[in-house]
């Protein structure tokens, strides 16, 4: 390799515009209004604020001021910061009311993770805004069986967390159908890009795997490699969230997956990863309970989490009604995160 930038990514430019230069549909005219996201300096974020700001937004950032935007593309210093901490807020019961006094037109919550908290913000927000967002998770499904799934799949979720946003789903959605507080769901798939690991070809967050693969090492996936993972750029789940609200006459009542379009196979993955350094894929495999012994516990869970889900969720209904198309593949997304990785040294290239 030339350099430490993946040959593979630097062929992304003719997927559309960058995310630090967000795209401007002429054909859609936004009103200014006071937007209020909470949770704004995470992975979605990061990249959602600048482009509400650049679409003429007024941003209010309710955070809990321990971290910056893993980037700053842009938009930053026209944003107004409320320091709250959304878990002690929630506990005392005062988060609702304090959102509504902020006198908002849309609201945008990301990191709600309980009916209950989400009850507390649709109560005191119901007749107050035009919009409140919500960010769920594909995990609402559970395990894929027809795929692509769509959003009106039935709900199966696995888990503590995929079975708490399914309820929080329901009751935003009920709500909002009802007369109740104007909501839309959008649900990210694993969600990628500089600044944080993305899940890797093992289904789980082990930076080893992706340095094996680099130096052409062995890989052994579970089973036959042949489960799905489905990542999104951060970008591009902010883009779902922009037109969301751009379309709310559509994405009132609605929930929209935000998803690269298809999904990959955990051996395909490898083998894009392993080219991505001018290696062949040196790969093996065995069955889950043996596979499971090799690992870390904390690794094998994560991945265990993954399989039994094995995504594949399609992006029509997004395309259709909010007119949305993902900017990455889902390798691509991949790519840029394992970019930044090798710029930050933890990752390193060798030669072949």
């Amino acid at each position: 390799m030339g350099d430490r930038h993946l040959k593979f990514y630097e062929t992304r430019d003719n997927l559309g515009s960058s995310p630090e230069q967000p795209s401007m549909a002429p054909s859609i005219s936004i009103a200014v209004m006071r937007t209020v996201v909470i949770g704004g300096t995470g992975h979605i974020g990061t990249f959602l604020i600048p482009q509400l700001v650049a679409r003429g937004h007024d941003v209010i950032l309710l955070s809990r001021g321990q971290r910056s935007p893993y980037r700053s593309p842009g938009g930053w210093p026209r944003v107004r910061t409320v320091e709250v901490d959304r878990e002690a807020e929630d506990a005392a019961g005062t988060l609702g009311d304090l959102v509504a006094r902020l006198d908002a037109d849309v609201v945008v919550d990301l990191i709600c993770f309980t009916e209950d908290s989400a009850r507390q913000l649709g109560e005191a927000l119901e007749g107050r805004v035009q919009h409140l967002l919500h960010c769920g998770s594909i995990w609402v499904h559970g395990p894929s069986s027809a795929v692509p799934t769509r959003e009106d799949s039935p709900r199966r979720p696995l888990g503590e967390y995929g079975v708490a946003k399914a309820a929080i789903e329901l009751y935003l959605l009920s709500q909002a159908r009802s007369g109740g507080v104007p909501a839309t769901v959008i649900h990210p798939g694993h969600i990628t890009g500089p600044g944080w690991i993305p899940i890797n070809p093992a289904g789980n967050l082990d930076l080893g795997v992706f340095q094996d693969l680099a130096d052409g090492n062995k890989v052994t996936l579970p089973n036959l490699g042949m489960e799905t993972l489905q990542h999104v750029h951060a970008a591009d789940v902010a883009g779902v969230f922009v037109e969301a609200i751009a379309h709310r006459s559509v994405s009132v009542g609605e929930s929209f997956h935000a998803v690269a379009s298809g999904a990959m196979t955990l051996r395909g993955y490898a083998e894009a990863v392993a080219g991505w350094f001018g290696r062949d894929a040196d790969l093996a495999f065995l069955p889950w309970e043996r596979w499971s012994q090799t690992i870390p516990g904390d690794h094998a869970a994560v991945t265990w989490d993954h399989l039994t889900h094995s995504p594949h969720c399609s992006m029509d209904k997004t395309t259709r009604l909010l007119g949305f198309r993902p900017k990455y593949s889902a390798l691509d997304a991949a790519a840029e995160a394992v970019n930044a990785l090798l710029d930050d040294g933890r990752l390193v290239t060798r030669t072949v």
